[in-house]
């Protein structure tokens, strides 16, 4: 047998000669007549993958700051086109949006979604046209999300109580938990009709699912690695989860199709009872296929739980570090209620300081902070620099929502900066873009807004927030988990005192 050290050696050895072959070849290569983005070094074979680290978002920005904000970098045999400006970012998403509207091919959410029969994941074209034009049309219009108002006043009320009961029975309440229990809640309600009594395999299986979507294997970056497949254990885990999802999702249309249909005007049908409809009346030409829905109703729960949930579970972490802050908030908000114990969703208008805060904290804390990479279908231009088809596009758009020269103190928590701006989340003012912006920028930033609004405005209408255990407010843990969503790395831990309101 060869051992160990052996193949060690024979691995270097091999890697270091590929390397001075390709000095070699480039020095004595004619000059090219592209004009190429810069690139940091790259190693043989692995390219710039060892320079991501834990944190890409914030290893890319800090290469960014080096090597300009369009850079082009190679994770093994795959190109990638690293955008970390507004300037690259609208070059991208408006003024060239089509030609970088594509997705990659990647291996991972292509199974969960059943071959990318979602909206996020879909590769541009004639499918994809038609699915998110049902659900920009026939899930997510503003219409449609008002029709929701009930569910998202209900729910938020009872994770009030939920706190409140929490808090008599212990020092401290794990908000984390009740945010996406509350999240979790709206979109079953929302998309499913009900909520369902989701026990703790089902939530470990989802929490599961949110993992590998922030997972691209390495031997999918480099081919020849494609061995450890074998070993890894993504491929039975990726099977596991699909199949739960499946099993679930199933029984859900199934349910559907042989209820009774609900009367009305249409304001109490769910996700999946509107696309259930799309399917028969256009049963000749409708793309809407059951695999379709699931799909769907995948992406709903993925991006609706998730990045809903990170962003209250971020602005209530800043609040808290905040003292002067979340006062101001809380004044705020209690003048608008005045005498009245329920807060409405036609009160939020009133409440610019709430929708500075909510800004402020997606500046800081971009649930998805380089959103879901793009892929190139034609050669190009991007700010003078030549670009080749089939690059990989990533924008950094948390390090945008960073940059000193768009923002004064931009490391600090200062929600007062969006009291005197017209600066939007909606795609388009490209120095902050958390949701994306152009063809493929979420169409569910309504929905989402929708929710975190009036759920921040009822925590901080009735709760006063402190930290267990005596722990300073300048101590709390901001660390940041990895993944595809980011969170905060521990669980949110809080003392809920009811307010004298």
């Amino acid at each position: 047998m060869v051992s160990i050290s052996h193949l060690l050696v024979v691995l270097i050895s091999t890697s270091l000669f590929l390397f001075f072959l390709h000095k070699w070849r480039r020095s004595h290569s004619p000059p090219s007549r592209k004009r190429l983005p810069p690139s940091p070094p790259k190693l043989p074979l692995i390219g710039n993958l060892h320079q991501l680290g834990s944190s890409p978002h914030r290893s890319l920005q800090s290469l960014s700051r080096r090597y300009g904000p369009l850079m082009l970098l190679h994770f093994g045999k795959v190109p990638a086109l690293i955008a970390s400006s507004t300037e690259a970012a609208c070059e991208i998403m408006k003024n060239q949006d089509l030609i970088f509207a594509n997705r990659p091919q990647l291996s991972i959410p292509g199974r969960l979604f059943y071959n990318n029969r979602d909206v996020a994941f879909a590769q541009y074209g004639e499918y994809w046209r038609q699915i998110r034009s049902v659900c920009v049309l026939h899930l997510l219009s503003n219409k449609r999300v008002q029709s929701y108002r009930r569910v998202r006043e209900e729910e938020t009320s009872l994770m009030v109580e939920k706190i409140r009961k929490l808090g008599a029975s212990s020092k401290a309440v794990n908000l984390t938990d009740v945010l996406t229990s509350m999240t979790n809640d709206v979109i079953c309600r929302v998309a499913l009709g009900k909520k369902f009594g989701l026990g703790s395999a089902f939530k470990e299986t989802f929490a599961e699912f949110g993992v590998l979507l922030g997972v691209v294997p390495l031997w999918e970056y480099i081919p020849w690695l494609s061995w450890t497949r074998k070993f890894d254990g993504v491929d039975e885990s990726i099977a596991r989860v699909a199949k739960a999802f499946d099993e679930f999702l199933e029984a859900v249309i199934k349910e559907h199709r042989v209820r009774e249909r609900r009367e009305g005007d249409g304001g109490d049908l769910d996700f999946v009872d509107i696309l259930l409809d799309f399917q028969r009346d256009n049963a000749s030409r409708s793309p809407v296929e059951d695999d379709t829905i699931k799909a769907i109703v995948l992406d709903m729960f993925a991006a609706g739980t998730d990045t809903t949930f990170t962003a209250l579970e971020w602005a209530v972490t800043e609040l808290i570090r905040n003292p002067s802050t979340i006062k101001t908030l809380q004044n705020e908000v209690r003048e608008v209620v005045g005498s009245k114990d329920e807060i409405e969703e036609q009160d939020l208008v009133k409440m610019p300081y709430l929708k500075a805060v909510l800004k402020e904290s997606l500046r800081l804390h971009t649930p998805i902070p380089l959103l879901v990479p793009r892929e190139l279908t034609q050669d190009t231009k991007v700010l003078g620099y030549d670009v080749a088809s089939g690059t990989r596009v990533m924008i950094n758009v948390w390090a945008i929502s960073q940059d000193p020269s768009m923002w004064e103190k931009p490391e600090e928590f200062l929600p007062e900066r969006f009291l005197e701006t017209s600066i939007d989340f909606r795609g388009m003012h490209f120095e902050l873009i958390p949701f994306g912006a152009g063809r493929r920028g979420c169409p569910g930033v309504t929905f989402a807004m929708a929710v975190d609004e009036l759920a921040l405005a009822k925590l901080v209408h009735k709760f006063d927030f402190g930290l267990p255990n005596g722990t300073k407010m300048e101590e709390l843990d901001v660390n940041e988990s990895n993944g595809l969503t980011i969170h905060r790395k521990s669980p949110l831990l809080v003392v809920a005192t009811p307010s004298a309101c």
